[in-house]
């Protein structure tokens, strides 16, 4: 997968999109599937993850000549919500082991029922279960 996800020309810098990395995240750490992909296509590559029976799938991309990414604020939130704690607390041990600790959110709401990780292009996602 990742060596589909990232032929680059070009080392990679810092804030340099990384697909591979992101991939990693998003599909490895949160566990969405891979619902498709692209590359070079009029100068973007890219991949779809989502799960199959949602109504709809984020798509990140990379265009081909772009050496930086706009700085990402600790509010550029992806929040996920799982039916419950134990749920959310699984997946945080998946996260860490495959090396995604959480940061530190600035919404003490976060804090409190969900946890927060910065994807390899630094946005926030958090993964929060229902506060009860």
């Amino acid at each position: 997968m990742a060596a589909e996800l990232s032929p680059h020309d070009e080392a990679p810098g810092e804030d340099w999109p990384d697909l591979a990395a992101s991939a990693r995240f998003y599909l490895d750490g949160l566990g969405l599937d891979r619902l498709g992909g692209f590359q070079d296509h009029q100068g973007f590559d890219g991949f779809m993850a989502g799960l199959p029976d949602w109504p709809f799938h984020l798509e990140l991309t990379f265009e081909h000549g772009c050496t930086r990414l706009p700085p990402a604020s600790p509010e550029d939130l992806l929040v996920f919500y799982v039916s419950e704690a134990a749920a959310r607390d699984r997946l945080d041990l998946r996260m860490r082991a495959l090396g995604f600790a959480p940061v530190v959110s600035t919404n003490p709401y976060w804090e409190a029922c969900g946890r927060t990780y910065a994807d390899p292009d630094g946005y926030r996602v958090v993964v929060a279960a229902p506060p009860r």
